[in-house]
Order: C-alpha cells, then sequence, then structure tokens
C-alpha cells in the first residue's frame, strides 16, 4: 500500500458476481472515502497463490487458502460468497453411483485448484480421492469431454452449462456440506493484509459494503463491466450467476456467516486437511 496516496492493490476474479460486488468502488460510483485502487484480475487460484506470496493489500480468495492465511490476512465483513444452493458439482461423462465409492476414489479428477474451496469440499466428501489434476475452472468441462479426466469439480458459472454439454452431475457438494452442517456454503471471502492500519480497515469494510449496497440497488450498473469479463455468457447466465453468488452475506458475514466460516476452520482441523 502506498501509505502517501491511500492506493491499495486489490484482486478479484472476473466472474460476474465479482465484478457486480467490486464495480461502483472501482469506478467512483460511490464514495470510497479518499481511497483509490490499483486492480489485478486473475481466476480465484492464481489470486489464491498471490496472496500465498503475499502480493496483493487486498484480495479475494478462497475461504480453503484463507485457513493457511490468517497469520498475514484479516477477513473482511462484506464481498464474501457464502449461500445456499451454490456449491461446487461433481460431474463426468456417465452416470456414477454415489455407492460406488470406491470407483469414485479411484478415477482421475480435474480441480480448479488445491486451494479452491472446492477442492477442500471434494476432500471432506472423499477423502480417499486423491488422483486429482488442477485445471482452470473454464477448461474442466472440455477436460472431461476430451477424456483427459474421468471427472471434473465445476464452480462458477459452469454449474449453468454441463448439462447442455451432455455432461452428469455426480453430487452436489455444496448440498452435500448445508447437510452435514446446517450452514451456508463459504465459497469466497475478501480479505486484506493485517499490517495495514486499522483505521484503513475500517474503511475498506466501509466502502465495500457501499459497493455491495449500491450494485444490489442499481443491478443494471455494472453490466458492461461485467461483460466486458464474461463475453461468451448471456445476461441470462451472468444474473444467474450474481444471484447464486451474491446474497446478504456479501453485504455483511453476520453471526451466521461468521459460523459457517468457523465450521470450516474446525472440520479442516479434525480431519487433518490444513496439514495437505
Amino acid at each position: 500500500m502506498n501509505q502517501s496516496t491511500n492506493k491499495l492493490t486489490i484482486g478479484f476474479s472476473p466472474c460476474p458476481n465479482d465484478c457486480f460486488i467490486f464495480d461502483a468502488m472501482i469506478h467512483n460510483k460511490i464514495d470510497t472515502e479518499g481511497l483509490s485502487f490499483d486492480l489485478v484480475m486473475e481466476d480465484v487460484e492464481s489470486l489464491n497463490q498471490k496472496a500465498f506470496r503475499g502480493e496483493l493489500d487486498i484480495t479475494k480468495l478462497s475461504f480453503h487458502a484463507f485457513l493457511y492465511l490468517t497469520d498475514k490476512y484479516n477477513l473482511l465483513n462484506a464481498g464474501s460468497a457464502l449461500g445456499n444452493n451454490c456449491g461446487p458439482l461433481l460431474i463426468a461423462k456417465k452416470e456414477i453411483s454415489l455407492n460406488d465409492v470406491n470407483a469414485i476414489n479411484n478415477y482421475s479428477i480435474a480441480i480448479p485448484g488445491k486451494y479452491t474451496t472446492a477442492n477442500f469440499l471434494l476432500s471432506l466428501a472423499f477423502p480417499s480421492a486423491i488422483n486429482k489434476r488442477e485445471i482452470i475452472f473454464s477448461k474442466i468441462e472440455d477436460t472431461v469431454i476430451s477424456g483427459e479426466v474421468d471427472l471434473g469439480l465445476i464452480i462458477h458459472e459452469n454449474r449453468f452449462t454441463y448439462e447442455q454439454k451432455g455432461l452428469k452431475k455426480i453430487i452436489d457438494l455444496g448440498e452435500w456440506w448445508e447437510t452435514e452442517t446446517n450452514l451456508p456454503i463459504p465459497l469466497g471471502g475478501i480479505v486484506i493484509r493485517k499490517n495495514i492500519s486499522d483505521e484503513i480497515i475500517q474503511k475498506i469494510n466501509r466502502v465495500l459494503k457501499k459497493s455491495v449496497e449500491y450494485a444490489f440497488e442499481n443491478p443494471k450498473s455494472s453490466l458492461s463491466y461485467i461483460k466486458e469479463h464474461a463475453q461468451e455468457m448471456s445476461e441470462e447466465v451472468i444474473y444467474k450467476h450474481i444471484d447464486l453468488y451474491v446474497n446478504k452475506y456479501s453485504i455483511d458475514l453476520g453471526e451466521k456467516g461468521h459460523k459457517a466460516v468457523d465450521m470450516m476452520f474446525d472440520k479442516a482441523r479434525k480431519t487433518g486437511l490444513m496439514k495437505q
């Protein structure tokens, strides 16, 4: 951070939900309280890796990655992606019964990144499924279709497109998490470096919350920005995506949101997943 100008580096993904959330603060549609931003836009696993290297002042990351980064970053109350019926899906070219756990454990699986929450949930549900290949999330469907891998773990807008490509859902890991915990799924959060002053952290929390509220009040305002980064996505899919991942927890995590994140930490410790 450049302390003299209050300019911070900020990272988020080109996905519709992030563009929707950050548009107002990035484009000065709201009062940013004297703050300005240098933007880095990359897929979430790339942002996870940047967070491990401590490269960004503020960044979107997977809650799975945050498990390992609490010494470097604090979680902000605004901007998170938590919710119900919005989890990652395990898919294949053919129907596979969940009763055939041994088959699932032995299949090769394309995952969107080691430190994604999707991979964390997969590891919780199928701890013996270790034949994994890291593939950028947007390429996973094609990797399954081509036969390079047996199964794919899909996130983001791919949950709206896999059926059109003839792929089959094996399990919705979001539904699995909700059944296990009765809590929303903590997918991704917004974090800020611990060495930034409390005054700036509180300012960022306020500005980010205002940005989300502005987006809800003016849902078409960010559409051109979203389309710029989601050129192959129809407007219908764009808004389905936003509806899925942006909600009350994006304005403020609240008690239930924090409880879901705490549950994730608890399960990571109890199962030993934080050692992986």
